[in-house]
């Protein structure tokens, strides 16, 4: 099992669906192939499952990963489901840590909470929110939520934008004593220190492209520089890095399956989401030896995903779990086809999961002549002994009665 110098976990595996679903086509088949995705990842093991909040653009389509999540519950047994992110500023912050713990009782236990201070420059626009404050009340509230959720005395708070008057949540979580609370990063330290101020995980949104994987590190020893002054205690196993990867038996394969929508998705980085992540250019095969090369993403076979993730946490020092940024860079038949391949040949081995077997095995071939010696005999004892009853009862039946 690969596993990084003090991480004796075996790693875990999910995805962040923000979705990205390009704009023009049928959005509720979109975000039912989104359901169908999540129902065949609880199927195949996938630990978590991370859900966006956006409200313009139109492609990244989910307005409210808690309604998602609601939907998702019902149909999954297993895979833990997370915002990913809330914007905190938002939303009034008791609103939102009741909704969640709504959930967190409705899902038994399966919910997790990403906050952020918001993604999207045109959301905070329409809603008449200044860019520059938005990390400050991200802050804010979530100081603000994470009291209410310990509930040991009433909240009262009042800031520029929100009023807490003896405020308090009229039910506990249903997870004790809440459910764990993420806090996205992108390239900056405002991530790291409001993780590490208040002790909760962290969630590196960027972890793959240049500007993130550079700083991961740092992010860590940002995190842990704040925990201590704060009091709080952090884990590693707590820390999880996003990127994205398409893979396939063969790469050629791969190559070709993302010609299919890697253009559109480049495009949306490059003109909406003001990202950019690749050259000027429209064809598939100049943009994924761009992303490949720069180590944004995979676009190739499992020993390449292994790879990726062994660098990862290299460059992190160790961190709990990988999420599969998700996208539609391949058609949805491609797609899934893709993360089967990784639960089947990937996780494993960084999971240990089928190491066990492969040791059970070869000890058995070892020592075959020895087993299959010990079964040849006792065949044989009981071929004999079959004969011996059955000459002892045909002399009983053939002796005369007296």
């Amino acid at each position: 099992m690969h596993k990084h110098p003090g991480m004796d976990r075996p790693l875990r595996f999910g995805i962040f669906l923000a979705p990205f679903h390009p704009s023009g086509q049928n959005p509720t088949l979109a975000l039912e192939r989104d359901l169908e995705l999540i129902t065949r990842l609880d199927e195949l093991g996938y630990d978590e499952a991370w859900f966006g909040e956006h409200h313009s653009a139109g492609y990244e389509i989910i307005a409210s990963p808690e309604v998602f999540i609601a939907v998702a519950s019902q149909r999954t047994k297993h895979i833990k489901l997370g915002t990913g992110v809330s914007s905190l500023p938002y939303h009034h912050p008791l609103i939102l840590a009741d909704r969640m713990v709504l959930l967190d009782h409705l899902t038994r236990g399966r919910v997790l909470f990403g906050v952020g201070p918001g993604a999207l420059p045109s959301d905070a626009f329409m809603m008449g929110i200044d860019t520059q404050r938005q990390r400050e009340m991200m802050e804010e509230s979530l100081e603000a939520i994470l009291a209410l959720l310990d509930g040991s005395e009433p909240v009262n708070r009042e800031t520029s934008w929100f009023s807490l008057r003896d405020a308090r949540l009229q039910l506990r979580p249903y997870t004790h004593p809440r459910f764990e609370v993420a806090v996205a990063a992108q390239v900056s330290p405002a991530g790291p220190r409001a993780a590490g101020r208040f002790g909760c995980s962290l969630l590196s949104l960027g972890a793959t492209n240049r500007g993130g994987f550079d700083v991961l590190g740092s992010h860590w020893q940002t995190l842990e520089e704040r925990a201590a002054e704060f009091g709080q205690t952090v884990d590693r196993a707590n820390w999880r890095l996003v990127g994205p990867m398409h893979i396939a038996p063969t790469e050629i394969q791969a190559r070709a399956e993302v010609a299919y929508g890697l253009a559109d998705w480049i495009d949306y980085f490059r003109n909406v989401a003001a990202l950019p992540l690749a050259p000027e250019s429209d064809d598939p095969d100049q943009l994924v030896e761009a992303i490949n090369g720069s180590g944004l993403a995979v676009i190739g076979t499992p020993e390449m995903a292994v790879a990726q993730i062994e660098r990862l946490q290299t460059q992190s020092g160790g961190f709990g779990t990988y999420l599969f940024m998700a996208h539609d860079w391949a058609d949805p038949a491609a797609t899934k086809a893709s993360y089967e391949l990784f639960a089947k040949e990937v996780m494993p081995r960084f999971q240990g999961s089928a190491q066990r077997a492969v040791e059970s095995r070869n000890w058995a071939a070892e020592n075959r002549p020895a087993f299959i010696g010990a079964a040849t005999t006792a065949v044989i004892g009981a071929i004999q002994s079959h004969h011996t009853e059955k000459a002892e009862k045909e002399a009983k039946q053939g002796a005369p009665s007296t």
